[in-house]
């Protein structure tokens, strides 16, 4: 079990484990997800960290849709930041407790600021890591953001 999947039992949320097995040498870990699961690349989820300056946070988790690009401007005014940048990457494994491909928005060793893109809210679920490459966690949006007190923004361009 990871800390994602733990959290959602102890917290009795309704969701349904995936996994398949990772290529090693795929670097597009969510759009491995998509691929393999067969699902439409609007219901899986990428996990990133940034790096924020001028806000209460230096880091905070952006939540966006595997196939889309995160809009920086948007995810700094989202949290309340003047500037957002892509954290590092030893950083966010440090912070998180996972490994990069399997950074999980839930279980995370330290609770951050989390922002999810609001086209997540108009799906049924969603797909998210549950904490390692090759396994993800399918959950309402509406729980994703009950379980990391995060809340909805447009995040991509």
């Amino acid at each position: 079990m990871t800390p994602a999947i733990n959290l959602v039992r102890k917290r009795d949320i309704h969701h349904h484990i995936h996994q398949y097995e990772h290529d090693p040498q795929c670097q597009a870990y969510g759009l491995e997800a998509v691929e393999k699961l067969a699902l439409s690349p609007e219901r899986v989820f990428k996990t990133l960290l940034v790096s924020l300056s001028g806000g209460k946070s230096s880091l905070a988790v952006a939540v966006i849709p595997v196939d889309t690009s995160l809009n920086m401007k948007r995810v700094a005014k989202a949290l309340a930041a003047k500037k957002a940048d892509m954290a590092d990457p030893v950083e966010a494994q440090r912070v998180t407790g996972y490994l990069l491909g399997g950074i999980s928005p839930l279980g995370q060793k330290k609770a951050l600021p989390t922002v999810i893109d609001a086209s997540a809210e108009a799906l049924e679920s969603i797909y998210v890591s549950a904490g390692r490459r090759g396994l993800e966690i399918e959950l309402s949006p509406q729980d994703l953001a009950t379980l990391t007190r995060g809340q909805f923004a447009e995040l991509h361009d």
